[in-house]
């Protein structure tokens, strides 16, 4: 005879457990562990680790040495907002329920609970690198951000950082937090963008212009583009935010600016690229270019030399891009091709 499909007709039980039977409990806690496993058990890769949960993996490790360079990378962005977390209002509002996307090692999430006590702050990531203790309004989740999202309340701001790389269609992605946003609430995007900029002629035909070329190639060929800054405001527009605002700073790539705070954020964003240059790219140009990783250090070592030349006058552009879920819900223009925009002249 043939079984009923699942969900088509009773399901019966298992009449062999006794009443003090112990093997559901038993089978609860495998299946417990088992998850748990998955999270823990990370991915070991030319001497790197990297996240293992999930459907897919992210480009970047996980290890001790990038944990560092995401706190260095949170001071650098600090320099760069004149200590601000996030330039959009609802910085100055009272808020209940924030969002952390990408939290990474938490530290946003937990500079941001601090400023606002009254909120609830949840930290989200593929992997489990965040710290024990954290202030008592902070929790953090452990999840692939592209399944569907099933958070029981909806946010006052979602928030997030340094995407690129991370996230394989923009439009999902921005529809997912505005359906998770209470109306009138905040979405706000902080991006630098690949490849680098230059005002002068110093930059074209480095081996510096050459890596931030292959390194775009490289994610496009991986499906997660790293120049996603530029699609953030044409992207929540189309998905129905209002007031959407768009602000460019600059991150050089070293001390080159005369001008003493630049000449500061130049020196942090240097080390923000250098402290781990091999582990940012060794994913991107093996998988994805189909390097070799002796081929891929030889290369590095001219892009070092660059990276360190003051007489390279280039620069990231970096994005804040905020906008605001309406009082009412206007339908999404599920149509719209959101194409990247041509890059704005940084200011």
């Amino acid at each position: 005879m043939a079984q009923p499909e699942q969900g088509t007709g009773a399901i019966a039980p298992d009449e062999t457990f006794g009443d003090g039977d112990s093997a559901i409990d038993e089978e609860i806690n495998s299946t417990t562990s088992s998850i748990a496993s998955s999270i823990f058990k990370f991915r070991k890769e030319h001497g790197r680790t990297y996240n293992a949960y999930g459907e897919r993996t992210y480009y970047m490790p996980n290890d001790e040495i990038e944990k560092d360079r995401y706190d260095l990378a949170h001071h650098l962005w600090g320099l760069t907002l004149s200590g601000r977390l996030l330039i959009c209002p609802a910085a100055s509002g009272k808020l209940h329920r924030v969002l952390d996307v990408g939290t990474g090692t938490g530290i946003w999430a937990m500079d941001f609970a601090e400023e606002h006590p009254e909120a609830e702050v949840i930290g989200v990531d593929v992997s489990p690198i965040q710290p024990n203790f954290v202030p008592p309004n902070v929790q953090f989740v452990i999840d692939d951000i592209e399944r569907p999202w099933a958070y029981s309340k909806p946010f006052d701001l979602i928030f997030s950082r340094q995407m690129l790389g991370a996230i394989p269609e923009m439009k999902s992605y921005v529809q997912k937090c505005y359906d998770n946003l209470k109306p009138s609430s905040w979405l706000e995007m902080q991006e630098p963008k690949l490849p680098a900029h230059c005002d002068d002629d110093t930059y074209a035909g480095t081996q510096f212009e050459k890596w931030q070329n292959l390194a775009l190639e490289a994610s496009q060929k991986l499906g997660c583009p790293m120049d996603i800054a530029s699609t953030c405001k044409a992207t929540m527009e189309a998905v129905g935010f209002e007031d959407v605002t768009e602000v460019i700073y600059k991150w050089p790539i070293n001390k080159w600016p005369a001008d003493k705070k630049m000449k500061e954020i130049g020196l942090w964003s240097y080390e923000n690229v250098t402290c781990n240059l091999t582990g940012i790219n060794l994913v991107l140009f093996i998988h994805g270019l189909g390097w070799k990783q002796e081929e891929l250090e030889a290369f590095l070592v001219d892009v070092r030399r660059d990276l360190k030349n003051p007489k390279i006058h280039a620069y990231w552009p970096v994005y804040v891009v905020y906008g605001r879920k309406p009082a009412t819900k206007i339908p999404a223009d599920t149509t719209a091709e959101v194409t990247p925009a041509p890059i704005a002249e940084a200011g």
